[in-house]
């Protein structure tokens, strides 16, 4: 699923009244009609008691008069509180003249701000996508009283105040809405930490907006969703074996950070590799090979920590990093594995594929020369924290973003930022934003398990790098998904994960 600017959903918009052959206030009663719906299957006219709808002078007021409109018709007991402008939108002149004369309707003024009593439930439609500076004067008032009030908040399409694909002043007036329903398309800014008070829980309605615009317009935001992977896990075949999908190298684990290890081999074995070799400090051998009977193991002759490179000949990918500790001697092995990664064999004509996660990150941060030797198309799976080692400060984090696309193209690698909404980004300089996890994947080992479900599928000779990545960030958040239904979010641990891997494949497989 695409995720487009302001500027191209206008466009997009018009697009569609022009294939359509409707007229924008069609286009806007659609908008206003879906609202409603939405709003009618969270808050039944009982529940939602008197609902005050406040709405700016351009199209998203506009949403708001026609929801206005609709709502009274459902039964619900609605009045609208207008912001003064001296010109106002075609389509808010026509949805004002609809509006019945049962609806109360007061103009706002700065002396006399509409009245907010704590729970009332208030849609906000003051302003839309079109914004393009910080609220000020009567508009700005109104959202910090809405703010001050004990409401429920509803914002139509965007919160107001809320700039949709940069960042406003950190001083600036935005509504904080507990939900945010919008049109056709998710919006960037609903996929940032820092907008986070403002969107609350968001959603997208469907509208009937041009397919055809869609899927020629050019962005370099995407949200994964089922569809988007639906179909990326090709079907084992029946006379398959083990060495049909792929033969995995894990570096892993240090005194005390077994776990580590043990979690990421775990989550690659669910992945549906087919074979595993982890290669582990001395005082991890037994651990491993106790709790990972289907993997092989080859202990390091360093007690403590990796000092050694295995052989790479036998290996369709290698994962390095979860629970590796940064010894000197395990910052050469990263040193050579990048070395000999990149180095084509008669067996291997192109870079082996390479995973590096946490401790390995941390060395490369460290000595940020070794960046220079990474093969193409490896990946990277840093938290916030791990990738500012990499780069630098960001300043907010639309800047991280920023960041994070000049530091993918540039080393021509596959970034994976994890977080609410972790973002892949490609070497073309693409961002693909996850739509699966929850919170409850916010614990030690969260990342060691994705690190393996990684190594397995880019093991898989079968996918190419960016479906292996899209899908394994995907499958890891719907394990999650499914560990929490038994568990709990404040339950959930990372073996939970592990043991939803294979059913959320399925699922993936299932919707071919």
């Amino acid at each position: 699923m695409k995720i487009l600017t302001a500027a191209q959903t206008r466009a997009l918009d018009q697009a569609t009244i022009q294939e359509q052959g409707i007229t924008s206030a069609q286009l806007m009663e659609r908008a206003a009609s879906a609202f409603v719906e939405w709003l009618s299957h969270q808050f039944d006219s009982n529940e939602a008691g008197e609902i005050l709808l406040l709405c700016g002078p351009g199209n998203n007021g506009g949403d708001g008069l026609a929801a206005a409109r609709l709502l009274h018709q459902a039964g619900y007991a609605v009045r609208v509180a207008l912001l003064p402008a001296e010109k106002q939108s075609a389509d808010w002149q026509h949805n004002r003249q609809q509006l019945p004369a049962a609806v109360p309707v007061a103009e706002m003024e700065a002396e006399k701000l509409p009245e907010i009593a704590s729970g009332t439930l208030v849609v906000d439609a003051l302003f839309g996508t079109g914004l393009s500076r910080p609220l000020e004067g009567l508009a700005a008032a109104v959202v910090r009283h809405l703010n001050k009030a004990q409401a429920r908040v509803v914002a139509i399409d965007l919160p107001s105040g809320l700039f949709a694909e940069a960042p406003q002043p950190a001083d600036s007036a935005v509504v904080r809405a507990q939900h945010t329903v919008s049109f056709g398309l998710p919006k960037l800014a609903f996929l940032l930490p820092q907008n986070a008070d403002f969107v609350g829980a968001w959603h997208v309605e469907d509208i009937g907006l041009s397919k055809r615009f869609i899927n020629e317009t050019a962005t370099p935001w995407h949200y994964t969703d089922a569809a988007a992977v639906a179909g990326a896990l090709p079907p084992r075949p029946k006379f398959s074996h083990k060495g049909t999908f792929g033969h995995a190298l894990l570096l892993a684990g240090s005194r005390g950070k077994m776990g580590a290890a043990v979690l990421a081999a775990g989550a690659c074995l669910r992945g549906g590799v087919g074979l595993l070799t982890a290669h582990v400090p001395g005082c991890g051998y037994d651990i491993f090979q106790i709790s990972q009977p289907e993997a092989m193991c080859l202990p390091d002759p360093q007690v403590a920590y990796l000092s050694k490179l295995p052989k790479l000949d036998a290996y369709q990918a290698v994962g390095i990093g979860p629970g590796l500790g940064q010894a000197e001697a395990t910052y050469t092995v990263l040193r050579k594995l990048l070395k000999n990664a990149a180095k084509s064999t008669e067996k291997r004509p192109t870079p082996l594929p390479l995973v590096i996660d946490a401790d390995a990150l941390n060395l490369l941060g460290s000595h940020r020369a070794l960046l220079k030797l990474l093969p193409e198309n490896t990946i990277l799976t840093p938290h916030p924290k791990e990738f500012e080692r990499l780069t630098e400060p960001a300043r907010d984090d639309y800047h991280r973003l920023e960041l994070l696309r000049d530091f993918a193209t540039a080393h021509r690698c596959l970034v994976v930022l994890k977080g609410a909404y972790t973002c892949l980004a490609t070497p073309t300089g693409e961002l693909h934003f996850n739509s699966t996890g929850n919170a409850g994947m916010a614990t030690g080992g969260s990342g060691d398990v994705l690190t393996g479900v990684l190594l397995a599928l880019r093991a898989h000779a079968q996918l190419p790098a960016f479906e292996a990545v899209r899908l394994s960030v995907y499958a890891h958040g719907r394990a999650g998904d499914l560990a929490a239904v038994h568990t709990g979010q404040a339950g959930l641990v990372a073996g939970d994960i592990v043991r939803h891997i294979g059913p959320a494949l399925a699922e993936v497989q299932a919707q071919i």
